[in-house]
């Protein structure tokens, strides 16, 4: 992925980069139309290789003797003040930047480049309001341009309305498929969404085009946490660890992975680490500190806690962590204490939520404490503290798996929920489990079992409605599909099947051949899923059953007897104990012939 790309700037760089860009805009200057390099277009050129190799005060000098040239049309120097905006606000010098950025729009309003490079500008000065309307024009003025969608996405991130995060986003990877940015955008508005099955599938398909793409690994783990499967976050974060070995948040998050398997001894090497990189990390302290009251050395967990309090007084986890070392030494009146100071700084904290259920616990409030441990798994989905409270003292706990009345049943499928989860199960397929993940609040519905017809009658495609996505235009109807290998009783993915609303209705394409079956789903992406030799066209290369019973799971949280899916391989590629025929999924780019001068440009 290109830099520029990456970071949400646009520049045209050298003008030198294209004649037939340059004539296609209708900016050819008379030297370059005789073919002589203009000495603008040199100086332009060494500009934008400064740029790229984060020379920016370099970058800056050149563009600006590049301007100097009295010759340059109005198009011409619009562009090479955008490309020294790019410049001066990689540069930090954010006054310089604005400055270009407006003499550019005047002098080329047409040049959406220029309102996507102010618009994020505008985002990181905490300019919501002006940086959308910059960013709407951006896109008016190039409907094909990737980073504006992208950018425009985040903006919403930042103002709150996750479901136009989400439509934008979605554009982004239509119009480029193998960006990494836009995907892992989406997967981060999943991750917040608690959807952490989606994020998995959205953080793989970045790492697919982007095998070096740090945060994504980080990201995953965080996704595969809130499924409890721990081992396999522990792996992604390794992953990451070696293209980024002195990031002090990759020891942190690999600590807690390994705080969730109990392995003790591991976590607190890791969270030691990142204390070493980070002498003020307080994660770091938060996690090394929960780590030793699990160790059972007190001491050391107070002076953790206590220095993860002294640098940031307003941390809800300091606090609830605290109140459960009290627990854990009898001092539950002054746990008290902490658990209510948690509660004023974070009342949805799924960690403050546990800790206060921990001090019920002590006090004999069990029904409290039952309610309390359930909601906090609710609000951090994996939670191995808030599980491991509700084994010891939910008795009844093999009634919370309850069939879904509304939800309705189909050929054998019903939703249950389990916990705080919904899930698709079928008698008649043990091994299966679908998580049901909602947009919205309210009460899943299963709306058709699709078996398909010879020689493919061993897979099968169960539709559910998922709740409405809300934007800016209105509420779309959101239907997700998941594709079931029914003889080897897998998961094989799970995608959104249709989105109807104010835009109409778009649906997902099923087709399945000898040799492999295509999905091309509404949410941007083709994937194939190839299949063995026609005679045992039954054999899937991929697929688990993920969110089976309890009984079922591994320590790492994954189901036993699985092979491999897309959202549980931290390389996207077949796991060790997945059928030797397995083949990855590959992910479909197709190539499009662009419709305007900023397809080919900017897409």
């Amino acid at each position: 992925m290109p830099d520029d790309l990456a970071k949400g700037w646009n520049t045209v760089g050298a003008w030198i980069r294209g004649v037939v860009i340059a004539t296609a805009l209708g900016l050819c200057s008379p030297a370059l139309a005789q073919g002589v390099a203009s000495p603008a277009s040199s100086l332009a050129d060494t500009a934008a290789g400064h740029l790229a190799r984060g020379q920016t005060n370099e970058a800056i000098n050149a563009y600006s003797a590049a301007l100097g040239d009295n010759t340059l049309t109005n198009d011409r120097r619009a562009t090479l003040l955008n490309d020294r905006g790019v410049a001066y606000a990689r540069a930090g010098q954010v006054k310089l930047a604005v400055e270009d950025f407006n003499a550019a729009a005047g002098l080329f309003p047409e040049y959406a480049a220029i309102y996507n490079n102010r618009g994020n500008l505008l985002v990181s000065l905490g300019l919501l309001k002006e940086a959308l309307k910059d960013l709407d024009r951006a896109i008016v003025l190039a409907p094909g341009y990737t980073s504006a969608f992208n950018n425009r996405a985040g903006l919403y991130v930042r103002l709150g309305q996750p479901g136009d995060a989400i439509a934008d986003y979605t554009r982004a990877v239509q119009l480029s498929p193998q960006m990494p940015a836009p995907l892992a955008g989406r997967g981060q508005v999943y991750l917040a969404m608690l959807r952490p099955h989606a994020a998995a599938r959205d953080f793989t398909r970045a790492l697919l085009a982007d095998s070096r793409f740090v945060q994504g690994y980080l990201d995953r783990a965080s996704a595969k946490l809130m499924i409890a499967n721990y081992q396999e976050a522990i792996e992604d974060v390794s992953r990451a660890a070696a293209f980024d070995v002195g990031n002090p948040e990759i020891y942190v998050l690999r600590g807690e992975g390994y705080l969730a398997l109990r392995d003790l001894p591991a976590a607190l090497k890791d969270f030691t680490q990142a204390i070493t990189l980070d002498p003020k990390n307080v994660g770091a302290y938060l996690g090394r500190g929960l780590t030793q009251a699990r160790a059972s050395t007190f001491d050391e967990a107070f002076a953790d806690l206590n220095r993860a309090i002294e640098l940031d007084p307003r941390s809800a986890r300091a606090f609830a962590y605290r109140a459960f070392v009290y627990k854990q030494t009898g001092q539950i009146g002054v746990g008290q204490k902490d658990i209510e100071t948690a509660l004023k700084l974070d009342p949805k904290s799924g960690d403050v939520l546990w800790a206060k259920a921990e001090i019920e616990e002590a006090q004999g409030q069990l029904d409290q404490a039952i309610a309390d441990a359930k909601l906090a798994r609710a609000w951090r989905p994996g939670s191995k503290d808030a599980i491991e409270l509700l084994q010891r003292i939910d008795t009844a706990g093999g009634s919370n798996r309850i069939d879904v009345a509304k939800a309705g049943e189909i050929e054998g499928w019903r939703v249950i929920r389990n916990g705080t989860q919904f899930e698709a199960i079928n008698d008649a397929l043990p091994r299966v489990a679908v998580p049901i993940e909602m947009f919205s609040d309210g009460l899943p519905k299963l709306s058709g079992w699709d078996v398909q017809p010879a020689p493919h009658e061993s897979f099968g495609i169960l539709k559910f409605a998922a709740g409405q996505l809300q934007t800016s235009r209105g509420a779309d109807d959101m239907e997700m599909a998941a594709l079931i290998d029914i003889s080897g009783q897998r998961v094989v993915t799970i995608v959104p099947n249709k989105r109807s609303g104010n835009d109409g209705s778009k649906s997902t394409s099923w087709s399945f051949e000898d040799r492999r079956i295509t999905v091309t789903s509404v949410d941007g992406l083709t994937e194939e899923f190839p299949l063995d030799a026609p005679a045992n066209v039954g054999a899937l290369a991929a697929g688990a059953a993920i969110g089976a019973a309890g009984t079922r799971r591994l320590s790492s949280g994954a189901p036993t007897g699985t092979a491999w899916a897309p959202w549980n391989d931290p390389m996207g590629l077949p796991r060790a104990n997945a059928p030797s025929s397995s083949k990855p999924i590959r992910t479909v780019q197709k190539k499009k012939k662009p419709k305007n001068i900023f397809e080919l440009l900017f897409n």
